[in-house]
C-alpha cells in the first residue's frame, strides 16, 4: 500500500530520491539529516526501510515517486536504469526537475535532458566526485551541468548532498569532468594495487608502505608542468625522454612478472609507451602521447 502523497509539493525543503544503492542511501539520509521532506522508491522496497524508519516515505511506484515532490534525485546504476525505471511514468514528469547523479557517458547525459525536455521536465547532470560515505561531510563536491537557472534555484538543496561546481550549460560537461577524474582515479588506483602487491611479495605490509605511497600519489607537480606542455603542444622541451620512460614500463613489468604477479595491465601500459616511440615521440616529453590517444589504433 502506497504511504507518498498525491499532492504536488513544491517546497524547497523536500526532495525525492529514485535509486537507493548505498550512494542514494547516504543522499536521502543526508536530506532527512537537514531537515527535508524526502520521498524514496526503489525496485528492491526492502532498501528503503531504514529510511522509512528515520522518516522518509515510501512511494509505491516511481510515478508516485515523480508527482510528491518538484525536485527529484536520481542515483541508479546507469543511464540505461534511469530509462527503465523512468520510461513508464513519463506522465508524471511535468514539471519536475531532475537531477541526475547517476554516471554514465556525455552522450547519454546530453541525450536523456533531451529526453526529459521532451516531456516537461528540467534537467541537470550531475558526477558526484565522493564515495557514499562522504555525502554531506566537508571538501565533498558534485559537478553538475545543464540550464544556469535551474541550477541556481535548487543549488542549496544540491549543497546539502557537498559542495556545488557548476561547469556550464552543456548537459554532458558534467559527465566530461566526472569521467575524466575516473580515468585519473581508476589507473592510479589499480597502480596502487599493483604496489601493493608487490610489496606483499616482498614481505611488506600496505600500512609500512603508506607513507611512499601517499608521496607517490602527489602529482601536482607533474600535472602542473606537463598541463603546461599540453595546452600549447610543446613536447620538445629536454624535461624528459619517452624512450626512457618506456624502458621504466618495461622495468615494472619485469619486475612484477619476477615476483609472480599479475602484469596484464602494466604490460599494456608499457606497450602503449612503445607505440608512443615507434610513433617518433621517443625524443621527446612523455606529454607527446597525447597524439597517439587521440589517433587511437585502428
Amino acid at each position: 500500500m502506497s504511504h507518498a502523497s498525491n499532492t504536488n509539493n513544491t517546497n524547497k525543503q523536500a526532495v525525492t530520491v529514485i535509486g537507493l544503492g548505498p550512494m542514494g542511501r547516504a543522499m536521502a539520509a543526508a536530506y532527512l539529516k537537514a531537515g527535508y521532506a524526502v520521498t524514496v522508491w526503489n525496485r528492491t522496497t526492502a532498501k528503503a526501510d531504514e529510511l522509512v524508519a528515520q522518516g522518509a516515505v515510501r512511494a509505491a511506484t516511481p510515478a508516485e515517486a515523480l508527482a510528491a515532490n518538484e525536485l527529484v534525485v536520481l542515483s541508479l546504476t546507469d543511464y540505461d536504469a534511469c530509462h527503465a525505471v523512468l520510461d513508464g511514468a513519463t506522465a508524471a514528469l511535468a514539471g519536475r526537475v531532475l537531477v541526475n547523479l547517476t554516471s554514465d557517458t556525455p552522450e547519454k547525459a546530453r541525450a536523456a535532458a533531451q529526453w526529459a525536455d521532451g516531456h516537461g521536465a528540467r534537467y541537470l547532470t550531475g558526477g558526484v566526485q565522493v564515495p557514499p560515505p562522504l555525502i554531506g561531510q566537508e571538501g565533498a563536491a558534485t559537478f553538475y551541468s545543464g540550464p544556469r537557472e535551474v541550477f541556481e534555484t535548487h543549488r542549496a538543496a544540491l549543497e546539502v548532498l557537498t559542495a556545488a561546481d557548476y561547469r556550464g550549460t552543456d548537459p554532458g560537461l558534467a559527465q566530461v569532468y566526472y569521467q575524466a577524474l575516473m580515468a585519473m582515479f581508476w589507473s592510479s588506483m589499480t597502480g596502487y594495487l599493483h604496489a601493493v602487491a608487490l610489496m606483499r611479495a616482498n614481505g611488506i605490509t600496505a600500512e609500512e608502505f603508506r607513507p611512499h605511497a601517499l608521496k607517490a600519489a602527489d602529482v601536482s607537480y607533474f600535472i602542473g608542468e606537463m598541463g603546461a606542455r599540453l595546452d600549447v603542444d610543446r613536447h620538445n622541451t629536454g624535461a624528459d625522454r619517452l624512450a626512457m620512460d618506456a624502458a621504466s614500463a618495461d622495468h615494472v613489468v619485469h619486475t612484477l612478472k619476477d615476483a609472480g604477479l599479475d602484469t596484464e595491465v602494466p604490460a599494456a601500459l608499457a606497450s602503449f609507451f612503445h607505440r608512443g616511440v615507434a610513433a617518433g615521440h621517443g625524443e621527446g616529453s612523455f606529454t607527446g602521447l597525447i597524439s597517439v590517444l587521440e589517433r587511437p589504433a585502428g
